[in-house]
């Protein structure tokens, strides 16, 4: 398996074991929020708050008892992740009472339960409460309440029917489609828009932009993705348009890479336009952001690319930050010594060795992937844009192979896969790019390192 992985493949039985070590862990992890919330002092969670927790939990284990597959793919929706890993923060960190990000955030248990129990087609009715002028049910859709109030809201689901009453507004009614998607004619409703299923086996994929717990409120990094926004219908289209030209695409950079997108991508995140991105996001020449959040396995968050072909070469890229942290919790891979020190052509500042192993890893992966598209391409402008990316992606990972050569830091099963990438290195080395693409990511790689070096001195810190 290291050594597949290394090559940045990996076939759906290798991909599985990931899976399911990651899907064990978010269950864990939602028992262990139960227990925590069952130890923690009144102060911290309420005897009120505590027999809610209880309620919603006995609607996921009736939802189960009634379709386990749709509750079991509401809980591992990505997103459930940072809720969960916020609240077990609430109740065990050193706060003597709840402050109301706890209070929200053990509310939303209910909405949790409510949207299982939709998606399994398990009539009930219970009280869920809106936070900030919104009430979300996880990969199916918000309602919006008053703003900047907390509102309680009874939800009441029969037959594929949803109603909603306690909003401004009047009740409001939902309907279950056959996709699984929550609809309703009322703009209160703001729905999750599912990426239509794209052959062979790609897809549908919520594209989640109504999640509270989508984007780190606490504002971007300075070289890290923006806040998640939502979208409107014209970019909800063009989201759609691109997922389903970007198919055949995966298609061509090989099978592994639709077979890793079908098997690990379970959730598009729209994130706002980087500054300076123009008047028309997702034009040619757009900038973009894009990431993952360890804590949301499967999750890919992404302003809108510019081309099909740049959405297929972001997905690439960030499940291979997904398959690669996946891994890194089943079986360490280096010692963790986050010193900032070594030199990144894709980055400014300088990189612990994780970070610099993540960036390495899925810059290889996007360069083997532009050199597929480039050899199969029948245009030259698809040709020429894949040989000119997969040159500075290939150049940018020479530049940091030799740290990771190098380092004493790796263990035995690290060694084994920075091995099998030094050798994915040098077979792509078969098929080189045009001596100009190769000149100019030769040129754009040594700039990059001159004023690295000017910026941080020669060795770094």
């Amino acid at each position: 398996m290291l050594r597949e992985l290394g090559r940045t493949e990996g076939a759906a039985d290798t991909l599985d074991v990931l899976v399911r070590d990651q899907d064990t862990r978010r269950l864990l992890l939602l028992r262990a929020l139960l227990d925590a919330a069952g130890a923690a002092p009144a102060t911290r969670c309420p005897p009120r708050a505590l027999d809610r927790l209880h309620r919603d939990w006995a609607l996921l284990e009736a939802a189960e008892h009634a379709d386990r597959t749709a509750v079991r793919a509401t809980l591992l929706h990505p997103l459930v992740g940072p809720w969960a890993r916020r609240c077990l923060r609430g109740l065990i960190g050193p706060a003597t009472r709840p402050g109301p990000g706890l209070r929200a955030g053990l509310d939303h248990l209910s909405a949790l339960a409510a949207a299982a129990a939709i998606r399994a087609g398990l009539p009930f009715t219970t009280r869920l409460t809106a936070h900030h002028g919104l009430l979300a049910l996880p990969a199916l859709g918000a309602l919006r309440t008053a703003p900047a109030t907390t509102t309680t809201v009874t939800a009441t689901h029969r037959d594929g029917r949803l109603t909603l009453r306690g909003a401004a507004g009047g009740p409001l009614a939902a309907h279950v489609q056959p996709d699984g998607s929550l609809c309703s004619a009322d703009p209160r409703w703001l729905p999750v828009l599912p990426l239509p299923a794209a052959p062979p086996g790609l897809g549908p994929v919520p594209l989640d932009d109504t999640d509270p717990c989508r984007g780190d409120t606490s504002g971007p990094g300075p070289h890290g993705p923006r806040a998640a926004t939502p979208v409107d219908d014209p970019e909800r289209k063009t989201w759609a348009r691109y997922w389903t030209a970007a198919a055949p695409l995966l298609r061509a950079g090989g099978p592994h890479r639709l077979t890793e997108t079908a098997t690990l991508l379970r959730c598009l995140v729209p994130l706002r336009p980087p500054p300076g991105a123009g008047p028309a996001p997702g034009g040619p020449g757009a900038a973009q952001y894009s990431g993952t959040r360890r804590e949301a396995f499967g999750a890919v968050l992404s302003s809108l690319p510019a081309t099909p072909a740049h959405l297929a070469a972001t997905l690439v890229h960030e499940l291979q930050h997904t398959k690669l942290s996946a891994l890194a919790t089943l079986v360490p891979l280096h010692q963790n010594n986050p010193e900032p020190r070594h030199f990144a052509p894709w980055r400014p500042d300088p990189r612990p060795l994780d970070s610099l192993l993540q960036g390495t890893y899925a810059h290889l992966a996007i360069a083997g992937h532009w050199q597929r598209l480039a050899l199969a391409a029948g245009s030259v402008t698809h040709r020429d844009l894949g040989w000119a990316e997969h040159a500075r992606c290939r150049e940018q990972a020479a530049a940091a192979l030799p740290a990771l050569a190098g380092s004493a830091e790796l263990t035995r099963e690290g060694r084994i896969l920075v091995n099998e990438m030094i050798a994915l290195y040098h077979r792509m080395g078969d098929f080189p790019p045009p001596a100009d693409q190769l000149a100019r990511a030769q040129a754009y790689v040594a700039t990059t390192r001159v004023i690295w070096r000017q910026r941080h001195g020669p060795r770094g810190p």
